[in-house]
């Protein structure tokens, strides 16, 4: 039976018949869906600049509504940092580079932003949290990341910091569920890997940035074969040191060790400084020894040779070379001697003789005037 707004018709009862119940007021009659139409309609011209709504002011209102559907529907903007992974139906179809591009509304096609040019950090051994309000930063460590056994049978403490990049995107969204904890795994487990084939000492010396070099290859490895689609910039090693417990005793000992390269040092560098000198001496006196030599083998065969010329000319005429070679001894010895002149003739005796030429050379410039006081 159809229901009628009037009192007491139809199949309900009561005063306030109908399923809906009073309307509001308290007049017992039933609300007029039509009435209520009508007055939204109402309310809405109201609105409407000019109280009409229609015609062009309609259409303009849609095409409005309609670009922005579409705009939002059908666009999506890829960040500078970023690179647009578009799934169709969770296949992936194509990239979109920076900017607004064109895609089909959710769900035929979704977008995925990867970022793909910032640098990401992973700590490993270490945790660092910051504090806003004091500008300081606390580093925790994490004994059961950074413990690792060398391939001398030793404890180090290392800390280190991986710095990667998105290489490929696609591998990065598809080939893993979790980069940062792959990335995470895959360098302790090639850091382990580095330093139980190295021993203790070249770690916490020299051997760093050969161990870096090593580890960050070695991930590099891993990460390909499991077609990650990660680029490992960089790989720092913050903190090389010996465990805690045992570290005063590693200190001991590298001071030891440096004591004994210094000393060695030093005792190189004395031996540098002798050796020279004694080799330069020993040859000083070789030289000095080879040139006396030559010089009495010189002399030798200039005696010699002197000692033939003369016996040459004394062979052509004997007297007179007999002659002069007593002339030249008897300069030769005559010259290193006091002279004496005896004059028999005179019947005087012995005449003494005053060599002049070498008292002045050998009397001081006031002797002459002394010596000639006394005479008077």
């Amino acid at each position: 039976m159809p229901w009628s707004n009037q009192s007491g018709g139809g199949g309900w009862k009561g005063g306030n018949g109908g399923p809906w119940g009073p309307r509001p007021g308290g007049s017992g009659q039933q609300p007029d869906l039509e009435e209520i139409l009508r007055r939204s309609q109402d309310r809405l011209r109201q609105a409407m600049p000019g109280g009409r709504m229609g015609g062009p002011f309609a259409v303009l209102i849609a095409v409005v509504l309609i670009g922005i559907i579409g705009f939002f529907g059908f666009t999506v903007r890829v960040n500078p940092d970023e690179l647009g992974i578009v799934l169709r139906f969770g296949e992936y179809v194509r990239q979109l580079p920076p900017g607004l591009n064109f895609r089909l509304p959710y769900p035929i096609e979704q977008v995925e932003l990867p970022k793909v040019t910032r640098i990401n950090r992973i700590e490993i051994g270490m945790r660092g949290s910051s504090d806003v309000r004091d500008a300081t930063t606390t580093v925790r460590d994490l004994p059961e990341e950074s413990l690792m056994l060398t391939g001398d049978e030793n404890i180090v403490d290392i800390d280190f910091v991986v710095f990667w990049q998105i290489n490929d995107a696609p591998d990065y969204l598809f080939n893993i569920q979790n980069p940062e904890g792959t990335v995470k795994a895959v360098a302790e487990s090639a850091m382990r890997e580095v330093v139980g084939q190295s021993d203790i000492e070249p770690i916490l010396t020299a051997a760093r940035a050969k161990t870096e070099a090593a580890v960050q290859a070695l991930i590099q490895r891993i990460l390909d074969s499991y077609g990650a689609g990660i680029r490992i910039v960089q790989v720092q090693l913050q903190k090389v040191d010996p465990p805690a417990q045992v570290i005063d005793a590693f200190r001991d000992v590298q001071a030891a060790r440096a004591d004994q390269e210094r000393l060695q040092n030093e005792a190189q560098t004395y031996a540098n400084r002798v050796i020279p000198e004694a080799r330069g001496e020993a040859e000083r006196i070789l030289q000095a020894a080879q040139g006396y030599r030559d010089q009495v083998i010189a002399e030798a065969k200039g005696e010699a040779d002197r000692f033939l010329k003369v016996l040459q000319e004394y062979q052509k005429a004997p007297d007179v070379t007999r002659k002069r070679i007593f002339i030249d001894t008897m300069q030769e010895v005559m010259s290193n001697t006091d002279k004496i002149i005896i004059d028999e003739q005179g019947g005087t005796g012995v005449v003494p003789y005053l060599p002049l030429s070498e008292l002045q050379k050998r009397v001081p410039p006031s002797a002459p005037a002394q010596d000639g006081g006394q005479a008077q």
